[in-house]
């Protein structure tokens, strides 16, 4: 089932700790970094933390700055995020600032942690998700019931550690701190466990004031170096832009997205765009990026359905505008059915062509559903 994004923050002390043990929070982020987790911030669909970070913190979790709530509201968001909190047990002090500020809260908890919660009056939405915290179920509630497909983790240690220890987490941004706690009773980010092995993705590294920020990608298990988590993100966000375009009889509704290795977005694009009956999104979302741009032969085409290899309205089928781009990777939903043209083959043009696909099947059944009308 599709995921939201998730990306885990955090900062931590040269020697690995989220804090030390003194009564007072120990600040290890820059005011240059507060800001950028600040537009983080604004960026997600939602904020998650556990209970023993409001516990410890007690966090307001909001956007501070005034412009960017503005954004976000002209994007047609709500002001804040989401505000998330996950606790097995519902024991949570109804007082804390979390509950207070900012908009929508959401509480995942246990059958047990339900009533508990529901007792102490918390001014939430409270989902329980059964005799146990199922971060899969989780995941999918936020995705499917709340529209949630940006989610920013910012604590505390055991949800990192459960979230990459269960190869959920799509991002990490870790922020380094000039400072040693040495505190072995303080708590740190990782516990004790198993993990995928291989090394994370190193996607950029950025000086903030006299701490540095390091963003790194998992490598998703067994599928080689160029194949990474994020590619759910990024094929949902297609199936999504193909819900857009303008109703067809005689063409199928398809979203992509160029992105490119570091994990920014080069273009997007969709059936029909701008009023052309004929255009199709691979090849919209590509005409919007310079064909000189150096980061096109290291980028990944998603794709809703497979790029087609035969069309009659241009000259072109979407498989060689993407070669031709110096795009070796495209990653699709669903293969092209004989609908509209015989023995269709984008993938094993592609292939020829050099470029790697991947078929994440179980993104088809959302990439159909807005050519239902076409399939029978």
């Amino acid at each position: 089932m599709p995921h939201p994004y998730v990306l885990l923050s955090a900062a931590v002390s040269l020697d690995g700790y989220l804090d030390d043990t003194g009564p007072e929070r120990l600040l290890l982020s820059s005011p240059t970094d507060f800001d950028r987790v600040d537009e983080v911030r604004a960026s997600a669909d939602a904020i998650l933390i556990g209970a023993g970070t409001l516990r410890a913190d007690n966090p307001r979790l909001l956007v501070n700055s005034p412009r960017r709530r503005a954004a976000r509201v002209a994007a047609g968001k709500p002001e804040y995020p989401l505000k998330v909190m996950v606790s097995a047990s519902g024991d949570l002090d109804p007082a804390a600032n979390f509950w207070h500020t900012g908009g929508e809260k959401i509480l995942y908890t246990t059958l047990q942690g339900a009533e508990r919660a529901s007792r102490a009056g918390l001014t939430a939405d409270i989902v329980p998700l059964g005799h146990r915290l199922d971060w899969p179920a989780l995941l999918d509630h936020l995705h499917d019931s709340r529209g949630v497909r940006s989610l920013m983790v910012e604590g505390g240690g055991t949800i990192h550690t459960q979230l990459l220890q269960r190869q959920l987490a799509d991002e990490l941004q870790l922020v380094l701190s000039p400072l040693l706690v040495g505190d072995p009773k303080a708590p740190r980010l990782f516990g004790p466990g198993p993990y995928q092995r291989g090394r994370l993705r190193l996607l950029e590294t950025r000086q903030l004031g006299d701490v540095v920020l390091m963003r790194y990608v998992p490598t998703a298990p067994g599928a080689g170096p160029h194949t990474a988590p994020a590619d759910r993100h990024w094929l949902d966000l297609a199936c999504e832009l193909a819900t857009r375009c303008p109703p067809s009889d005689t063409a199928f509704s398809v979203g992509a997205v160029v992105v490119a290795a570091d994990g920014t977005e080069l273009a997007r694009g969709h059936s029909r765009e701008a009023g052309d009956p004929t255009v199709h999104a691979e090849e919209a979302a590509l005409a919007k990026i310079p064909a000189d741009d150096p980061r096109l032969p290291t980028a990944t085409v998603y794709s809703s359905l497979e790029p087609c290899a035969r069309r009659a309205s241009r000259p072109h089928p979407c498989a060689r505008l993407i070669l031709r781009a110096g795009v070796r990777r495209v990653v699709t939903a669903w293969r092209e059915p004989d609908t509209f043209v015989t023995q269709a083959d984008g993938s094993g043009v592609l292939a020829a062509g050099g470029a790697d696909v991947v078929v994440l099947p179980e993104y088809e059944t959302a990439a159909k559903e807005p050519n239902r009308h076409l399939l029978g």
